[in-house]
């Protein structure tokens, strides 16, 4: 069957738990979360993480080592809108630590802007 369904299983393994029993069935996060912010564990070592979820324990010991919201989304093979929901609870219930990048309400940075236009008329 071409481009269809072939009744097989897929190579990879996937999770059985749908998204939205992940969230709760909620569709936006708590607070705003940019692709591009970065998230720390907060969680010492000592601190039992067998009573999380799933999804909890893997986004607690990947942020061992600082990474930005769209890097968890794609390590743990889960969509962007759910791994932002998830992050920013454990964000509210202090798991991890949330640093936002700061746009200044979407303005561009001048400085970056005129370096970008000095480098281009040097070409």
């Amino acid at each position: 069957m071409a481009g269809g369904w072939t009744g097989e299983p897929p190579a990879e393994t996937s999770s059985l738990v749908r998204p939205y029993a992940v969230t709760g069935g909620r569709t936006v996060p708590r607070i705003q979360l940019a692709m591009e912010a970065l998230v720390s564990s907060a969680t010492a070592g000592h601190v039992d993480l067998s009573t999380l979820t799933p999804e909890r324990q893997a986004i607690s010991s990947l942020c061992r080592q600082v990474r930005s919201v769209a890097e968890i989304s794609a390590m743990l093979r889960m969509p962007l809108g759910v791994a932002r929901i998830v992050i920013a609870d454990m964000a509210a219930e202090g798991l991890v630590h949330v640093h936002q990048p700061q746009l200044d309400a979407g303005k561009p940075d001048l400085g970056l802007l005129e370096r970008v236009l000095s480098g281009l008329r040097r070409l």
